[in-house]
């Protein structure tokens, strides 16, 4: 039997993280057996062929996983839009018997390959009646293949959660408006930053409720009033009556008011300066959203996706319709490619029709949820509450070790409450500050600027309270009357709550709803797949290994890098998927000599094939005796005059630095969930305790008592590892080769 041969191509606008899609593809499909080209400049490489189609090996896509846009390139092609076109590509691509394609794209891409599809059979019926492919070639290729990965950074492609590329999109917008905060709030001026997103308001919704923006316009939502612009500037004057510096208003380039109109950036900055009196400012980001590195979140997403195409292009069959690969609830799916591609138009009709409903409707609900947040948090002051409401004393406090995001969930939790008329209680230095009476009422502007800042505001501590320490809390929640209390941290923090719960028959003041939301870097939480301040985390990982692998490739030389998580491998092993690591060391596998030996030979190998970097992550409680001092010995030892060792051990490095754009909007979504969850529970008048979580996509509100029977005790994890899923992926990704 023939070997199959695909390729791959990138198509329209680049996106951070399509060159972690073409490694994937490349490398998953030699791993399976099969021959893979690159199309180099999109479906114009398909139209003229020749070296524009060209046969990968496995160090063909070495050292470009931390790339940003495509090294395969990509442009419009307006001949492979003509039927004479896509008879040239079919052509070229029966020169090199390639009949199954992995377009990296967007909607028009992946429209253009299923026409292509379709066409394919009567293509070639064509070019064997015109003699230029033989009946063998005809009768060896009677079908052509797609598969479809979305690239696209506005994420404006219906069916799949998030496209490749949004993700980096949103660190560089949250990146620019936090270095725009700065010198707004400085100058006291009004910034108007300008983002992408033609159709859709992604990127401008998104990265206002990441960055606390005060204002957002998106073509799907226009103001719904025609005197938008006066409700725009009583709402920044009254922001600033209550004390802000600074005002930042985010607007999607396809914005538009009720009537269908585009609204221009230099539109809002004149009305501004006509009534504010002051200096407004324009920043348009531009293509700057389209450079620089894939985050993390992209590298991982990339490859999986890059993965599970290949797979699925070698199991197709000639009757199945085409699918695009993308992921859903964390999980791998397969989507019709005509389905998405029609939901994706309808979209784009909707607003064109300015049945602007209809256009919301065909967003995600997590799309309308994160609109509606941010509607009341764009608010200068909170609603004046009803004089029929019922008011609850809600305490919001942190526990645990720090995690980035701590303070945007902090803030969120506090204006939804205020805007709600209830009374927010800020408690100081986690349960310590509790046992010492350190709560005091919070108010609207008292959490000005927290979105973006890292560590914690009010405050932590690691301490599981027992004995003289509950009874002090006890008297506490008592003495400030305390009807609810929402907790935000990590392992100690839900410790610390079962440690309540266990104790009510002896305290009566702990019989409160209690709701606990998951806040570690380590992700070693029962009951979710994401804790805030893990993305965070690992970011600064990526971060740091790019630099470290920069230093190293000139001096051949092999880094064992030890990061955080205790006894859970997540950072480890998400690690080495995003940064290319040839092997990581997890607490769940554990080490052993022979191991080490084994990879030792596999570099020696390496270096001696031509290979000029090694990377090796090593979670910090992989293995007591055999740390990262005992391994740097040994390689050095075994690698001789062949490679040196070099240990990079990241530390508090990975708690640091402001909250990624994906911990600061999923901080937001669970605050208000638990939120709405306490005030529940006091209007039922009822006391259960309870942790929140994401998995699979849906939140689940899980009861405490079941948190024993969720957990390793001994290890301090989940009894699953959802991420233990990616090691085959890892180690096919991370098969040495001269520069892996």
């Amino acid at each position: 039997m023939a070997t199959k041969r695909i390729a791959v191509l990138t198509s329209g606008g680049d996106a951070q993280g399509m060159n972690a899609a073409v490694r994937a593809v490349v490398r998953t499909a030699l791993d399976k057996g099969a021959e893979v080209y690159a199309v180099y400049e999109g479906y114009q490489g398909l139209v003229e062929g020749g070296d524009l189609i060209q046969k990968m090996s496995w160090d063909s896509v070495g050292g470009i996983l931390q790339r940003g846009g495509t090294i395969i390139g990509t442009a419009r092609c307006e001949a492979f839009r003509t039927p004479e076109g896509r008879r040239s590509a079919a052509r070229n691509m029966l020169k090199n018997g390639i009949d199954g394609l992995v377009v990296i794209g967007g909607d028009g891409s992946l429209t253009g390959a299923d026409l292509f599809r379709h066409e394919w059979p009567a293509i070639i019926a064509d070019l064997l009646k015109s003699g230029e492919i033989s009946p063998e070639v005809a009768t060896s290729h009677p079908n052509l293949l797609i598969v479809g990965l979305v690239g696209s950074i506005d994420n404006d492609f219906s069916g799949p959660d998030m496209t490749i590329g949004a993700d980096s999109a949103l660190h560089r917008i949250t990146e620019a408006v936090d270095a725009i905060t700065s010198t707004a709030a400085s100058h006291q001026r009004t910034f108007i930053v300008k983002v992408m997103g033609r159709n859709c308001g992604y990127l401008a919704l998104y990265s206002a409720l990441a960055t606390g923006a005060d204002w957002v316009l998106i073509p799907e939502a226009p103001p719904d009033v025609d005197n938008w612009q006066e409700v725009m500037i009583e709402r920044l004057k009254s922001g600033t009556k209550a004390g802000r510096r600074d005002h930042i208003i985010i607007m999607a380039e396809g914005a538009r008011d009720r009537e269908g109109n585009y609204i221009g950036s230099t539109d809002v900055q004149r009305v501004l300066e006509e009534h504010l009196g002051e200096e407004v400012r324009v920043t348009v980001l531009g293509h700057v959203q389209r450079g620089g590195r894939p985050s993390a979140y992209d590298r991982i997403l990339a490859t999986q996706l890059g993965y599970e195409a290949v797979v699925t292009l070698l199991k197709a069959r000639p009757e199945d319709d085409p699918v695009v690969v993308g992921t859903k609830a964390n999980h791998i799916k397969h989507f019709s490619l005509v389905e998405c591609v029609e939901k994706t138009r309808a979209v784009t009709e909707a607003i064109a029709a300015k049945d602007y409903e209809k256009a919301m409707r065909l967003r995600s609900s997590s799309f309308k949820d994160a609109f509606n947040t941010l509607k009341t948090m764009v608010r200068a002051l909170p609603h004046p509450s009803a004089p029929d409401q019922k008011h609850f004393r809600i305490g919001v406090m942190n526990s645990g070790a720090p995690a980035p995001g701590m303070n945007t969930a902090a803030r969120a939790a506090i204006r939804l409450g205020l805007d709600q008329g209830h009374f927010m209680l800020g408690i100081k230095n986690g349960f310590d500050g509790l046992a010492k009476g350190e709560v005091d009422e919070m108010q609207w502007m008292d959490v000005t600027g927290w979105a973006s800042l890292g560590g914690s505001q009010l405050g932590t501590s690691r301490l599981v309270p027992q004995g003289r320490d509950l009874y002090a809390i006890a008297r506490v929640i008592e003495d400030k009357h305390i009807e609810a209390l929402m907790v935000i941290g990590g392992w100690n923090g839900y410790e610390a709550v079962h440690t309540m719960l266990n104790s009510r028959p002896n305290f009566p003041a702990f019989n409160i709803p209690i709701i606990c939301l998951p806040a570690s870097i380590n992700n070693n939480l029962p009951g979710t797949e994401f804790s805030i301040g893990a993305d965070t985390a690992l970011n600064s990982i990526v971060e740091a290994v790019d630099k470290i692998k920069q230093s190293a490739v000139a001096t051949r030389r092999c880094f064992v890098v030890e990061v955080m998580g205790h006894w859970s491998g997540y950072l480890a092993l998400m690690g080495g998927v995003a940064t290319g690591a040839e092997r990581v060391y997890t607490p769940e596998e554990g080490v052993t000599l022979r191991d080490m030996q084994v990879d030792v030979g596999n570099l020696k190998r390496a270096f001696d094939a031509g290979k000029r970097l090694g990377l090796i992550l090593r979670s910090e409680y992989a293995n007591k005796v055999y740390n990262t001092p005992f391994m740097c010995a040994l390689f050095e030892e075994e690698g001789q005059d062949v490679f040196d060792v070099r240990p990079a051990i990241l530390g508090h490095l990975q708690q640091g630095g402001d909250p990624s754009p994906f911990d600061r909007i999923q901080a937001t979504r669970l605050t208000r969930l638990c939120l709405e969850y306490l005030i529940d529970e006091c209007n039922k008048e009822d006391e259960n305790c309870a942790f929140i979580g994401l998995q699979k996509g849906q939140v689940n509100f899980h009861d405490m008592r079941d948190f024993e029977r969720m957990i390793d005790s001994q290890h301090e994890r989940p009894k699953e590892q959802w991420w233990l899923e990616f090691k085959s992926i890892a180690n096919i990704m991370a098969k040495l080769g001269p520069e892996a």
